[in-house]
């Protein structure tokens, strides 16, 4: 093939020109058909995007990652076939269609019914199935999209019931613990991916407590008690205040400066005094109101 001379650089025709190319000559199906029987298997399965949202930059980034490994092996002679496929995984589409039918997950069964339901989120998980084509096609990423698998298919879903049974027979699956974030609106655990999804966090007031340590008088404590009349306690802030029955120890920061205040308890009006980070006593006793002295 004789190669021809540019003048001047225009990458959008060149990578037009290269692509009626590659579509005249059927080049990605020749790298398949023209392999003889010996040719050993490269298999390429897509991690599926999932075409509820449009394709950004960052999916060109990591599609043209896969699509070196499988030019490479390629390049090496194997037969490589390409799966193309679509993530239709629940939640983020459940959650796209119930503020678009202006529901929640109550209402599913009552307002509207499940098959409805279901009807819906099929066909909002495909809404930019062909800007993602359009996307594969424009970057030059080789994949067999006309046998795509799709996740919401049975042959799909059976053939991972096949793989969970295969992995059970053969004594590779066990029964562990993990901590999952749980999304009490939609009722299921959140993967990390669901967690940094647009609008997932916003910037809330919570509350939060301050609980008292009381020191007990033995002797590793005497001398804070020296000259002292009232119970010592140690302060811990905590936005978590359900874990408290389940402490078993306080902590200390030897690097840390701390101080020792006589104050008033503002519910108690009882005399007590505290011990404290040095820099948060500006925070606990910023109320006026509340007169303490350090010690």
């Amino acid at each position: 093939m004789p190669y021809k001379e540019y003048k001047s650089i225009n990458f959008y025709d060149i990578s037009n020109q290269i692509q009626k190319y590659w579509d005249d000559n059927n080049i990605f199906q020749k790298t398949i058909s023209s392999r003889n029987k010996d040719s050993k298997n490269f298999i390429f399965y897509e991690g599926p995007p999932s075409a509820n949202g449009e394709p950004g930059i960052h999916h060109v980034m990591s599609r043209t990652v896969k699509d070196v490994f499988c030019r490479y092996k390629t390049l090496k002679g194997f037969k490589v076939l390409r799966k193309g496929g679509w993530d239709t995984h629940g939640l983020p589409v459940e959650l796209q269609v119930e503020k678009k039918l202006n529901i929640n997950k109550d209402d599913i069964g009552n307002k509207i019914s499940v098959e409805e339901y279901n009807k819906e989120c099929r066909k909002t998980v495909m809404e930019f199935k062909n800007k993602w084509e359009e996307l594969t096609i424009k970057m030059g990423y080789w994949l067999d999209l006309e046998d795509s698998y799709i996740t919401y298919k049975n042959e799909y879903i059976e053939s991972i019931w096949w793989s969970l049974k295969t992995l059970y027979k053969k004594g590779l699956l066990y029964k562990g613990y993990t901590i999952q974030p749980f999304s009490p609106a939609a009722g299921t655990g959140l993967s990390s991916h669901e967690l940094n999804m647009p609008g997932a966090y916003k910037n809330i007031k919570d509350t939060s407590i301050v609980a008292q340590f009381k020191l007990l008088k033995n002797k590793s404590s005497i001398h804070f008690y020296k000259n002292i009349n009232t119970e010592i306690f140690l302060l811990a802030w905590t936005t978590t205040p359900w874990t408290l029955p389940a402490n078993n120890s306080l902590a200390v920061n030897e690097n840390m400066e701390y101080s020792i205040v006589k104050t008033i308890n503002p519910y108690t009006n009882i005399s007590v005094t505290v011990i404290l980070a040095s820099s948060c006593i500006n925070s606990y006793f910023e109320n006026k109101n509340l007169k303490y002295e350090l010690l």
